[in-house]
């Protein structure tokens, strides 16, 4: 009990155990008394008149209609308690006794005080705002105690939410004057309880550090200061358990069950060790895979054509789903409405395959009445119906529903979406509801980066994914570092037409001021462009580009000739294309991709420069030892080819990068002018071949987020379009193909803070002149 002002506080549950006791004692001397009084009279009562006592807010009528005895009725002992059992439940009294006195019944009462004000104490985790919001108990209505216990409960609940499971509430109340009360919850927060372990029982195909990085729950590290997601949270582990199904699924593990999630909570409440007991069964893969159809308007074999799974491919929905869609599209192209695609599947357990016929068949005659969207406060509706292939009396494909529901969760401008269909008004019809959450879109950053050849520098970026609620992407960045500048911004319309057509415009500044360099760069430019898919994985995009680059001596007695035919403001009119072909992360096999691009930019539409510039890029990934190692190798190389009398500009030219090379400081390798401050050229052509494993670092525990790296890389920049270099000219520049090359081994660390990776790096071929990078870290946070 406090003391608080000269008012005291009262725990709740005081209030409780006094009108629990208050309650047996009125039983035993009011209704008892009755009930033995009655004994010789049949225990029946006839009451004339009725006496209340200690009502002050509650009507008589109110306290009569709750005891349900009218006058001059007979009732028995038994209806006279259940009476008094309504006035004690109603909530409205602290004490209630009823006191038969011949044909008069008293009845004497003590009301609840009313409720003056709510508040909240030691919370400092959650607001006061948060909290109220699962506060049932009012201002200015009738103070219960148990309510006030259910509120404490709630409180408790939402603090174990966020994963304090060590929070108590205490609901107390302040007696003021007027039969009014202050009625306080006292919270005291214990610490977070994190998740200290997450153990597996029954995986034989992945370990434990391979099923931890499918989970969004992940256990306390270094920074569990800070982390969030190693926090338990009950709703979460519920999510986990269906992650670790499409895991398992997607490789072919069609037996795959949790058998049991199950967390522990340590002594000191402060902790939890989740243990997750599986059973994988055997991994299935695609036996004999067909189209069939008995249907006379299905070419079957031009179905079968559609299909990209073959036998001997890893089992997996995801192909199944997309074979579907695949299919569903090409009878929509051939003008066939109301096909379905049904798979058959038969299991042969003997050679662990899985048969596939995808039955093209005749569905329901159902329509699209109209398509309904609520929760879209910010997001117009249009951003929303352009996710969906079907617009309103086209018919009705479920999968494609689902599809559409799928892409608007893509867009990420909703923390929930749901999309269900019900019938319509009319039979053959159907209504499609869609209801959505918006959650933030926008981001404002500062960040900090630093690698050892460009030092520290500060960045700041404004990001709006849904800017105006059109769908619309504007982004603007500001980089410095000590020996350059960039800003950028850049707008994207993803839609533009009412076409799957992304239409952007890009407004860039750079500006470099390298000490080891005897000249100064700036670019100015704009680049407006289209991009589209072609494929089920592949994009292409045009643009325009024009830029102003500009090139100061810092010191014109040695600067190379040349570079001195750069000198000052030149602009370049360029167009070109990009095409790119991804699967990685995305096609039918989730352990393996490939990434290929290839463009070409075409100068000459006005400006100083005329050159086609084709460059090309490959890139495979896949997984090995039940993906725990990384494997990844890159090829690429770009020819730069002057046009009529012109030559190549610096700015034009390629340099090598940590991208291209490790091992090498950037325009490390390449054309360099000897006699004229070794002045980096760049090259008009380059090649470059990259190969790099990435895998865990057993002696390390895998939520410390540190993982280990091999690499070799090679590349080499030549070919210039004038040789004659040094201040006057005269010395001719090495030029020559040569291949430079190094290896390596690296260290990531994914923190809190951002991710960093050290480089440690050894030229195996390399020219006297050549600038090597021994070490290197970068380091990037945004808070």
């Amino acid at each position: 009990m406090d003391d608080r002002g000269g008012a005291r506080a009262l725990d709740a549950r005081d209030v409780i155990t006094r009108m629990t006791t208050g309650l047996r004692a009125t039983l035993l001397g009011g209704i008892g008394a009755v009930v033995i009084a009655g004994a010789s009279q049949a225990q029946t009562f006839r009451f004339t008149e009725f006496e209340i006592q200690g009502n002050t807010r509650i009507e008589a009528a109110t306290i009569l209609t709750n005891l349900g005895v009218a006058p001059g009725q007979t009732v028995s002992a038994g209806q006279l308690n259940d009476g008094f059992q309504r006035l004690q439940g109603s909530g409205l009294f602290q004490r209630v006794e009823i006191i038969p006195q011949g044909g008069k019944l008293l009845i004497l009462v003590d009301e609840f005080p009313t409720i003056n004000r709510i508040s909240i104490e030691g919370n400092a985790r959650l607001s006061d705002e948060d909290l109220l919001t699962v506060v049932t108990s009012t201002p200015r209505r009738t103070y219960s105690p148990a309510q006030a216990e259910r509120d404490a409960a709630a409180i408790t609940d939402a603090y174990a939410a966020s994963g304090r499971l060590a929070t108590t509430v205490v609901p107390k109340i302040i007696e003021r004057s007027g039969n009014r009360v202050d009625l306080v919850f006292e919270v005291a927060e214990g610490r977070v309880s994190e998740v200290e372990r997450l153990s597996f029982v029954g995986n034989r195909a992945f370990s434990d550090r391979r099923l931890r990085r499918v989970l969004e729950t992940s256990q306390a590290g270094i920074f569990r200061a800070i982390i969030g997601s190693d926090t338990f949270v009950a709703d979460r582990i519920a999510f986990d358990q269906q992650l670790l199904r499409d895991f398992y699924l997607s490789r072919g593990y069609a037996d795959f069950r949790v058998l049991s999630a199950t967390p522990e909570l340590a002594p000191s409440r402060d902790a939890f060790f989740v243990t997750f007991q599986v059973e994988e069964g055997q991994q299935f893969r695609f036996g004999e895979v067909s189209a069939d159809s008995v249907l006379d308007v299905i070419d079957v074999p031009l179905y079968d054509s559609e299909i990209r799974v073959r036998p001997g491919d890893v089992f997996s929905p995801q192909a199944v789903e997309r074979t579907i869609e695949r299919l569903e599209l090409l009878a929509l192209r051939e003008g066939l409405d109301f096909i379905r695609v049904t798979p058959r599947f038969s299991r042969n357990d003997r050679d662990l395959t899985i048969d596939v016929v995808f039955e093209v068949e005749r569905g329901e005659r159902i329509f699209v009445e109209r398509i309904d969207i609520e929760g879209n406060a910010t997001t117009l509706d249009r951003v929303i119906r352009r996710q969906f292939d079907t617009v309103e009396g086209d018919p009705f494909n479920p999968r494609a529903i689902r599809a559409a529901a799928e892409r608007i969760r893509a867009l990420d401008y909703f923390s929930q979406a749901d999309v269900n269909a019900r019938a319509g008004t009319a039979e053959g019809q159907v209504i499609v509801d869609v209801d959505v959450e918006e959650q933030p879109t926008g981001s404002l950053g500062f960040g900090i980066n630093y690698s050892v050849e460009d030092g520290a520098g500060v960045a700041l970026s404004f990001a709006e994914t849904n800017f105006l609620g059109r769908g619309q992407t504007l982004n603007f960045t500001i980089d410095t570092g000590s020996q350059d500048t960039s800003s950028n911004i850049t707008f994207v319309e993803p839609f533009f037409l009412n076409r799957d057509l992304a239409a952007s415009f890009s407004l860039f500044y750079r500006e470099t001021d390298d000490d080891d360099q005897s000249f100064d760069t700036r670019s100015i430019g704009v680049r407006p462009g289209l991009e589209f898919p072609t494929g089920e994985f592949s994009r292409l995009g045009v643009f325009y580009s024009l830029t102003e680059d500009t090139l100061n001596p810092n010191d014109t007695t040695q600067l190379s000739q040349i570079l001195e035919n750069d000198e000052g403001s030149n602009i370049t009119s360029s167009f070109g294309y990009r095409f790119t072909y991804n699967t990685i992360g995305r096609g039918l096999d989730p352990t393996r991709g490939v990434r290929l691009r290839f463009g070409q930019e075409f100068a000459g539409l006005g400006g100083d420069a005329e050159f086609v510039k084709t460059t090309v890029e490959a890139t495979g990934q896949r997984t090995i030892a039940n993906e725990e190692i990384t494997l990844r190798a890159s090829f690429e190389g770009g020819i730069l080819t002057s046009l009529g009398d012109t030559n190549s500009l610096q700015a034009n030219r390629f340099f090598n990068g940590p991208r291209i090379i490790r091992g090498f400081e950037s325009g490390g390798i390449g054309p360099r002018d000897l006699n004229a401050d070794d002045d980096a050229l760049g090259g008009n052509q380059y090649v470059a071949a990259r190969f790099e494993a990435l895998f865990p670092i057993g002696i390390l525990p895998d939520e410390y987020g540190i993982s280990g790296a091999a690499f070799v890389d090679m590349a080499s920049v030549w070919g210039l379009d004038d040789t004659n270099g040094g201040p006057d000219g005269g010395q001719p520049v090495d030029d020559e193909f040569f291949l430079n090359s190094a290896v390596g081994f690296g260290i990531l660390w994914d923190t809190q803070i951002g991710p960093l990776r050290f480089n440690f790096t050894s030229a195996i071929n390399k020219r006297d002149f050549d600038r090597e990078q021994n070490f290197d870290l970068t380091i990037q946070t945004r808070f």
